[in-house]
C-alpha cells in the first residue's frame, strides 16, 4: 500500500535544466521555529524566467521538506542587493502570486545603492496591500542575521552553512530515482503476485514442470532486481552519510537529514516488500512442487494400476484345477511363474503407497486425493496375494488328490498282477503256500506305507474344492481299492486255511484186501476257474488216523460211491461262489496230498483281465 503512493508529485529529473539555473535554492537552513528557508539569490535574468519554469521550481522546492516543516510556513530570503527596485517588485509579485506553500516571512535584502534603496522604501509602502504577505526590507546582512541564524544561511549570505548546488541536485536525483525504483519494483512484485495467485494448477506432469520452471525464472529475475535496488539504496545512503564524516564539526542540515531519512525509509520498505513477497513465493512454490509431486503420483498410480489389473486378469484366467498330475503340476508352475512376474509390480505398488503416505505426512494439499489411491493400491495387492495363495492351496490339494488316485490305481494294478502271477503248482506244497501268503502279507503292508487311505481323507476334507470329474475319479479309485482289498482279504483267508490244513499229521495204513480200489467212471463238473485239477486216489484208513480233521468252513456235500470212493462238492464263496469237485477214496494218499487240490482257488489270468477291463 505504501509502495502504491506517489512519493513526489514532481521529480528533479523533470526540471533538471531549470534547477541548474539556480534562481531559487533550498539550502536546507531553518528559521527559529524550524521553518524551511528558500533563497532567491542574485540572478540578473530573473525577470526572463518563464512563469511555468518559475512555478515548477518553486513547487518542487516546497514539496521537499516534510509535512511537519512545511506546515510551519516557509521563510523566503530575496537577495537584490545588486539590483533595482523594479527587480525587487517583480520578484515579490511573482512570489505573492505563485508561491504554492504557506509563507511565514519574506526577507528582502534591498538594493545597496542609495537611490534604489529610497525608491524601494516608497514602492513597498505604496504596494504593501497588493503583496498580502509579511515583507521585511533589510539594509544589510547583519539585519538578516537578526532574523535568521548564521548557521542556517549559506556563505553568500554571511552564514556558515555548507551548500553545493550541483551536489544537491545529484543527491535529489539519486534519492528520487531510488524511490521510483522501489515503487516500480513493488508494482512488479504486486503484479507478479497477482498472476501467481490466479494461476490454475495444470493436470499433467509436463505442464506442471513448465509452469514451475517459468515461475521460478521470473522469481529469480525479480530477486535480481531487488538486489540491485537494495544495492542502489545502500550506496546512496552511504554517500549521504559520507558528507557528515568529512569533518568532526560537520553536521547534516535538515534537508540532508531528510534525504537520509527518506532513503532509510525506502530501504526499510523495500526490505518489507521483499520479505512479504518471499513468504508468498514460498507458499506458491511449495504448492507448485506439491502439484508436481501429485501429478507424478497420479501418473505412477495409473501405470501401476494397469499392471496390477493385467496381473489380476491373468490370475483370474488360471481357473482350471487340473484333471491329472501332469496338468496340475503345469498349472502350479504357471502360477509360480505369474507370482514371480508379479513380485516387482507388487513391490512397486507397495512403495508407491508408502510414497503416498509420506506425501500425506508432509501436509500435502491434496490429501483427499492421495489417501484413497494408497488404500486402493494396498487392497489390490492384498487381493492378488490372497487369491494367489488360495489358488495355490486349491491346486496343491488337487495335486495331492490326483497323486493319491494314481497311487491307488498303481497299487491296485500291482495287486491284481500279483494275484495273477501266483503259480498254481507253487502253492501245492506247504512251503509254497506259506511263501505265497508271505508275499500277499508284504504287499498288504505296502498299503499302509503308501498311505492309500489318505485319498479318502483328502476326498472328504476337500470335497468343496473338487470338480465333479475329480470327485468321480476319486470315488472310482476308492471303489477299486475296496474291491482289490476284498480280493486280497479273501485270498489271504484261503491261503491261511490251506497252510493250516497242510500242517496236520497223516498216518499211512495198509489197505484192506476186500476194499481194493475200483476206478470209478464219473464226470467231474467244470470248475469256474478253468483249471483242471488231478484227482488223487489213495487208500487211507480214517479210523486209524489221529484226531479227525476240523470241519472245513467251505460248504461241502459228501457222497460215498461204490468201492469206497467219496465225492465232495465244495462251494467256495471267496471266489464268487465257484464250485469245485473233489473225488477221494478212503484208501487214497494222505490228507496233505488231497489238499493240493484246493489250489483251484487261484485267480486265473482271464479273471485278472476281466477285472482290469471293468476299471
Amino acid at each position: 500500500e505504501i509502495m502504491q503512493q506517489e512519493i513526489r508529485p514532481l521529480l528533479a529529473v523533470d526540471i533538471i535544466e531549470q534547477l541548474h539555473r539556480q534562481f531559487a535554492l533550498l539550502s536546507g537552513g531553518r528559521g527559529k521555529e524550524g521553518a524551511p528557508i528558500i533563497i532567491f539569490p542574485e540572478y540578473s535574468s530573473f525577470s526572463e524566467v518563464p512563469e511555468e519554469d518559475f512555478l515548477n521550481v518553486v513547487t518542487y522546492l516546497t514539496s521537499i521538506p516534510s509535512m511537519d516543516a512545511a506546515s510551519i510556513g516557509f521563510i523566503v530570503v530575496i537577495d537584490r542587493r545588486k539590483d533595482k527596485w523594479s527587480s525587487v517588485k517583480a520578484s515579490l509579485s511573482r512570489i505573492a502570486g505563485a508561491f504554492p506553500g504557506n509563507l511565514q516571512l519574506v526577507l528582502v535584502l534591498r538594493p545597496s545603492r542609495f537611490f534604489h534603496r529610497a525608491i524601494s522604501d516608497i514602492g513597498l509602502k505604496m504596494h504593501k496591500d497588493e503583496f498580502k504577505m509579511k515583507i521585511v526590507m533589510l539594509n544589510s546582512l547583519s539585519d538578516l542575521h537578526s532574523y535568521v541564524d548564521k548557521g542556517q544561511l549559506t556563505r553568500e549570505l554571511g552564514g556558515s552553512l555548507e551548500y553545493c548546488h550541483s551536489q544537491w541536485i545529484h543527491h535529489r536525483t539519486a534519492v528520487e530515482n531510488f524511490a521510483m525504483t522501489v515503487k516500480t519494483t513493488a508494482q512488479i512484485l504486486q503484479k507478479f503476485g497477482s498472476v501467481l495467485a490466479e494461476t490454475e494448477l495444470p493436470n499433467d506432469v509436463l505442464c506442471t514442470k513448465d509452469l514451475l520452471t517459468a515461475h521460478t525464472d521470473q522469481h529469480t529475475n525479480l530477486k535480481d532486481e531487488l538486489k540491485l535496488a537494495l544495492k542502489q539504496g545502500t550506496t546512496l545512503l552511504g554517500c549521504i552519510k559520507e558528507q557528515a564524516a568529512k569533518s568532526e564539526n560537520h553536521q547534516l542540515n535538515p534537508d540532508e537529514m531528510e534525504n537520509q531519512t527518506t532513503v532509510e525509509r525506502l530501504l526499510a520498505q523495500l526490505d518489507e516488500t521483499e520479505n512479504a513477497f518471499e513468504q508468498f513465493w514460498t507458499k506458491h512454490h511449495l504448492k507448485l512442487e506439491q502439484c508436481l509431486q501429485l501429478r507424478h503420483f497420479e501418473q505412477d498410480f495409473r501405470e501401476v494400476k494397469v499392471s496390477l489389473d493385467s496381473l489380476t486378469e491373468s490370475l483370474t484366467g488360471l481357473s482350471d484345477i487340473g484333471d491329472c498330475v501332469a496338468r496340475v503340476e503345469y498349472l502350479l508352475k504357471e502360477l509360480k511363474t505369474l507370482e514371480e512376474k508379479a513380485l516387482p509390480t507388487l513391490e512397486k505398488a507397495q512403495l508407491h503407497a508408502l510414497h503416498g503416505d509420506q506425501l500425506i505426512q508432509s501436509n500435502h494439499y491434496a490429501v483427499d486425493s492421495i489417501r484413497p489411491k494408497c488404500v486402493e493400491l494396498r487392497q489390490v495387492c492384498d487381493d492378488f496375494s490372497n487369491e494367489s495363495k488360495k489358488k495355490t492351496d486349491v491346486l496343491s490339494k488337487s495335486l495331492q488328490i490326483h497323486m493319491g488316485i494314481d497311487k491307488v490305481n498303481q497299487w491296485c494294478e500291482s495287486g491284481i498282477y500279483l494275484l495273477a502271477s501266483l503259480a498254481v503248482d507253487r502253492c501245492q506244497s506247504q512251503e509254497g503256500a506259506e511263501s505265497a501268503l508271505a508275499d500277499i502279507e508284504r504287499f498288504l503292508e505296502s498299503e499302509e506305507k503308501n498311505q492309500l487311505t489318505e485319498l479318502r481323507n483328502l476326498h472328504n476334507q476337500d470335497e468343496v474344492v473338487l470338480s465333479e470329474d475329480i470327485k468321480a475319479n476319486a470315488l472310482k479309485a476308492l471303489k477299486r481299492l475296496e474291491d482289490v482289498q476284498e480280493m486280497f482279504q479273501k485270498r489271504h483267508v484261503s491261503l491261511k486255511r490251506l497252510s493250516a490244513k497242510q500242517t496236520r499229521p497223516v498216518q499211512p495204513v495198509a489197505p484192506r484186501p476186500e476194499s481194493s480200489p475200483k476206478k470209478p467212471s464219473m464226470k467231474t463238473p467244470p470248475r469256474t476257474t478253468g483249471v483242471q485239477q488231478p484227482l488223487a486216489r489213495r487208500a487211507s484208513d480214517n479210523t486209524n488216523s489221529g484226531k479227525p480233521p476240523a470241519e472245513d468252513p467251505k460248504k461241502k456235500n459228501t457222497r460215498k460211491a461204490k468201492g469206497g470212493i467219496k465225492i465232495e462238492v465244495m462251494h467256495e464263496e471267496s471266489q464268487g461262489g465257484s464250485t469245485h469237485v473233489i473225488v477221494t477214496n478212503d484208501t487214497e494218499e494222505s490228507l496233505s496230498d488231497r489238499r493240493r487240490n484246493c489250489l483251484v482257488n487261484s485267480v486265473s489270468l482271464s479273471t485278472v483281465s476281466q477285472f482290469e477291463q471293468s476299471y
